[in-house]
């Protein structure tokens, strides 16, 4: 496969709570047009984080650079203090020490080294990404794609959209700073459309079994499953949206952030059709392609 036909990537990811970032972790180290450049982890115990990717890396017979990042939002408080699945690592070879500090400057030296190459895809509340744009300005145009995993927008025409979701209530602040900066191509996937891809458990178990990258992913999916009978594919939604965007289809328009103190903080406000709308959001998604797509790969 040429270089023209690979896609430059660099991850953005809470691994360690929800089974679904290691799911999308495996589908972007098995996907055949993907050139992984890098993972930052973000949220608390961002080095745990950062061990379980290395883990799934280490596995897979590859050496991509993980930087821990950001353990708390830059002005709430943080709400996601454990990676659960860490308790998972003594069973799998993984990385132990990692550079402290660096995961902000690896990814503005990256996206510099790369201009108008990288997909910056973030599954994850936006921290990383807020203090990446707050400190280099200019990273923003010089990304060839910003993908996350992140609102809910369909629900919100008029104002309102119900509960906030997690990556954009999770550092309000930061994702008000990643909407209101230009970049070329600025996709969201949100609940809108991620909800509607999901396994149960059982399924999700037989789907996998005979997967080698997913062997350490189904043993961290087993304590997520303590708690919730299956798995939203929201973050392996938004990773397969770079390689087959036509698996979903989408609207352009303009995002804002509530930053108003209450149960609206870090709200995603959609405004459709507003006039230069440089936001483009997921607003419908064919499962069955979908599971199609992932399977194949991953299989």
């Amino acid at each position: 496969m040429s270089e023209e036909q690979r896609v430059k990537v660099l991850l953005d990811t809470d691994i360690g709570t929800d089974i679904d970032d290691a799911v999308c972790l495996a589908y972007l180290l098995q996907q055949p047009r993907c050139d992984l450049l890098g993972i930052t982890t973000v949220t608390g115990q961002a080095i745990e984080r950062a061990k379980l990717a290395s883990a799934i890396c280490r596995w897979a017979g590859r050496g991509v650079p993980i930087y821990p990042g950001a353990d708390d939002p830059i002005l709430v408080a943080q709400r996601q203090t454990t990676a659960q699945q860490a308790e998972c690592l003594p069973r799998w070879e993984h990385q132990e020490r990692f550079p402290q500090g660096e995961a902000v400057e690896f990814l503005r030296a990256t996206i510099r080294k790369h201009p108008g190459e990288v997909v910056l895809l973030c599954v994850a509340p936006l921290t990383n990404i807020g203090l990446l744009f707050r400190v280099d300005p200019e990273i923003p145009r010089l990304l060839r794609g910003l993908v996350l995993m992140c609102g809910r927008f369909t629900g919100s025409v008029g104002g309102n959209a119900g509960p906030t979701e997690w990556n954009a209530s999770g550092d309000p602040h930061a994702t008000a700073i990643v909407y209101g900066s230009a970049v070329s191509s600025h996709r969201s996937l949100g609940l809108d459309v991620t909800t509607r891809v999901s396994m149960d458990a059982a399924t999700f178990r037989q789907a996998f079994h005979g997967a080698r990258l997913f062997q350490p992913v189904l043993d961290f999916a087993e304590v997520w499953f303590r708690d919730w009978n299956g798995t939203t594919f929201h973050d392996p939604l938004a990773a397969v949206s770079i390689f087959d965007p036509s698996i979903c289809r989408f609207a352009r328009g303009e995002v804002n952030v509530d930053l108003s103190e209450g149960e609206t903080l870090g709200r995603t406000r959609w405004a459709p059709d507003a006039p230069g709308g440089s936001h483009e959001i997921g607003i419908d998604v064919d499962p069955v392609r979908f599971f199609e797509h992932f399977i194949s790969v991953c299989r």
